[in-house]
């Protein structure tokens, strides 16, 4: 989320600590589509003037390339008061509504119609107001903070999902001069501001489910394996559990040791919202269940589907 929210600052930025992975990738190649000057080189920077970002139209076969290609939505809503992206892309793990993001929109006062798989909105003006989500969404979380950042006057986000990326990106705008507080707890205030301007390059978190996935693969392989620059308080849950099972998991600042000696026990988890067990590492954690002793139960509470994968 933080390189669509790149279109909303006026004048060049510079992100640091990217991954070098297909998403970033499509996102260069979306930024450059709607006018905006991309230097993007892979894992060191990526700098992004939008000032010559002219369009506001996604294409399908671009919005098809990945799954978070729908918060150039918020992104362009806010930038030029008008946007248009098709359905997203990415894997099909379940039923991904995309409601709650729209229904963020027009409470904010835009115009937004679906026309087969394609979404446009448009707001003359986009005003602060209270936006109260149904149901805990991530994108839809981002999505409002995105387009509610240089609108007129405070919204408040009632039910606000938690994830630290939704934090990540709270603190990517407000080192542009952005006034969000709250991140982090399930209401955010947004003030919207009418400027956003670069003061220094920005380094994005480390990814938990990066940092997760190693640590299974630790525990599964009974090795020692030490992972630096992460954030040990984003793995609470699955280091519960690792530790549950009879896994060693040592923490220090910014590095999580695991190691895993004898037999694993059999445990049950359930998929949740952050700061529960995340979905995400569902299946990886599933696959070190098949090497303990005893019945494991899982249960996904987020995706119907993503017992399949």
């Amino acid at each position: 989320a933080v390189i669509p929210a790149t279109l909303l600052c006026d004048e060049p930025c510079t992100i640091e600590n990217l991954p070098d992975i297909s998403d970033v990738h499509a996102l260069v190649d979306i930024l450059c589509s709607l006018g905006a000057k991309v230097n993007y080189e892979p894992n060191r920077f990526m700098t992004v003037d939008p000032r010559p970002a002219e369009g506001w139209q996604v294409s399908y076969r671009d919005s098809q390339r990945l799954r978070a290609s729908y918060y150039l939505l918020g992104a362009l809503l806010g930038r030029r008061g008008q946007a248009e992206v098709y359905q997203p892309g990415g894997c099909e793990i379940g039923s991904r509504p995309i409601d709650q993001h729209l229904k963020g929109f027009r409470m904010l006062g835009a115009n937004v119609e679906q026309m087969g798989g394609r979404i446009k909105a448009k707001a003359d003006v986009l005003t602060g107001t209270d936006v109260v989500f149904d149901c805990v969404s991530v994108g839809a979380t981002i999505n409002v903070m995105l387009a509610a950042a240089k609108a007129h006057g405070t919204t408040i986000i009632y039910n606000a999902a938690k994830e630290p990326h939704v934090v990540d990106l709270a603190n990517f705008l407000n080192s542009m001069g952005a006034r969000v507080k709250g991140a982090g707890t399930d209401v955010i205030r947004i003030r919207g501001v009418q400027r956003l301007q670069s003061r220094r390059p920005y380094a994005v978190i480390p990814d938990q489910i990066e940092t997760g996935t190693l640590m299974i693969a630790a525990a599964a392989t009974h090795g020692d394996v030490t992972i630096c620059g992460c954030i040990p308080t984003h793995m609470e849950a699955l280091t519960a559990k690792l530790l549950e099972m009879g896994a060693r998991v040592e923490e220090r600042d910014d590095a999580i040791r695991v190691r895993s000696i004898g037999d694993h026990r059999a445990v049950t988890f359930k998929t949740q919202v952050y700061p529960g067990f995340p979905t995400d590492l569902q299946q990886p954690m599933s696959a070190l269940l098949c090497t303990a002793t005893g019945t494991s139960t899982v249960v996904e509470n987020i995706f119907e589907s993503r017992f399949r994968q």
